[in-house]
């Protein structure tokens, strides 16, 4: 399983010279592990780190157990640096190198993929499912007391005894939302101890608003959508259902975050546009979120003391006066001092707006 603490590790490794970092698409309906390696050959034959590629062919060809839908591989074969994982998500397959792991797609799958909590909930109890990177890692249920509707005329059929109409209303409803109560305290412990990042929440109309109600503010502020689902339903049912719901509820969002970015750098506050503008702004430390389209790649250059990047040919930089390095791919270090610095990034499918505004942008620590 991949997580932050991979990608921290990821992110503080440099190479001595080049290394190569590999993503391969291994999902079975695009083919067996004989074309995923003929795909996997033809990505590497433009690539001249032999070594590297000898330590990773062999590693698919001995190691690899092809149990997963993509496989995320870094090597520097003289540091004797070698990291693989295997991923339930399909990815685009490609080949980068550099000094450092390319990161930018395992960024974007832990943005979309990572930290889901769902609580199916009934009047009677609660399943919770905990799914990281599409792989169901935690599953736990409570049951309460059985919510039971005795026929009507049992015992007194007087009005507001436990045996008429009222009584029988008025004590069914107790044990629901005392069951419904027990399920919320179980669940914030089951949030807490995986350490959930979104929750979605299934059932009927009416639990789901006992149930959110009495959630702590805290984890209500991490529910990102709803939907109907029975108690029954088998886990591969959530997950499909869960990330549906999430995904379209990621994109509502991140559609305000890009009206907030373009909104903020309009008035010269809260936000920035367009490569250089937020080039600088990472390099500040002022980058709160960064808001890059999916794919999108910029060369540009590096200074060699303070580590400035940006796209505008210079002689010296603006901030410690040392000279400047090419470098293949801008997006890819802005990425990379971002979360360094505890920023968060958004990776953006098809966004039109952003596509129109250079493709990158940023909300503002200040």
């Amino acid at each position: 399983m991949f997580t932050r603490k991979d990608l921290q590790e990821l992110l503080e490794y440099k190479a001595p010279t080049s290394m190569l970092s590999v993503y391969l698409n291994t999902e079975p309906v695009e083919g067996g592990a004989e074309t995923h390696r003929l795909r996997l050959r033809s990505l590497l034959k433009e690539v001249a780190l032999h070594e590297d590629i000898q330590v990773i062919e062999r590693f698919f060809d001995h190691e690899f157990d092809w149990s997963g839908r993509s496989a995320a591989v870094f090597s520097c074969a003289q540091d004797d640096y070698f990291q693989a994982y295997s991923i339930q998500i399909p990815v685009r397959s490609r080949v980068r190198v550099g000094e450092r792991p390319h990161v930018k797609p395992l960024v974007d799958m832990l943005d979309s993929y990572g930290g889901y909590g769902v609580a199916l909930v009934d009047k009677q109890g609660a399943r919770l499912f905990y799914f990281h990177m599409g792989e169901l890692r935690e599953q736990e249920g409570i049951m309460g007391e059985s919510v039971r509707r005795t026929k009507r005329g049992g015992g007194s059929a007087a009005q507001g005894r436990r045996g008429g109409a009222a009584g029988q209303t008025n004590h069914v409803e107790e044990v629901a939302e005392r069951n419904i109560k027990e399920a919320v305290d179980f669940s914030a412990r089951f949030f807490a101890e995986n350490n959930v990042r979104r929750i979605l929440l299934g059932g009927t109309e009416d639990n789901l608003a006992i149930f959110r109600a009495q959630l702590p503010k805290a984890w209500q502020s991490l529910v990102v959508g709803s939907f109907p689902m029975s108690m029954t339903a088998t886990h591969n049912e959530v997950l499909e259902r869960a990330m549906q719901v999430g995904r379209d509820a990621e994109r509502k969002r991140e559609i305000k975050l890009v009206e907030a970015a373009i909104t903020g750098a309009a008035k010269g506050r809260g936000g920035v546009i367009r490569l250089d503008d937020t080039l600088s702004a990472v390099h500040e430390g002022r980058v709160h979120t960064l808001l890059i389209l999916d794919g999108f790649r910029a060369p540009g250059r590096r200074c060699q003391g303070c580590g400035y990047v940006t796209t505008q040919s210079m002689e010296a930089c603006v901030f410690c006066g040392n000279k400047f390095e090419q470098i293949p791919d801008a997006v890819e270090m802005a990425v990379r001092k971002v979360m360094q610095t505890g920023g968060e990034v958004e990776v953006l499918h098809d966004d039109q707006v952003l596509s129109k505004h250079g493709n990158i942008g940023a909300l503002l620590r200040y």
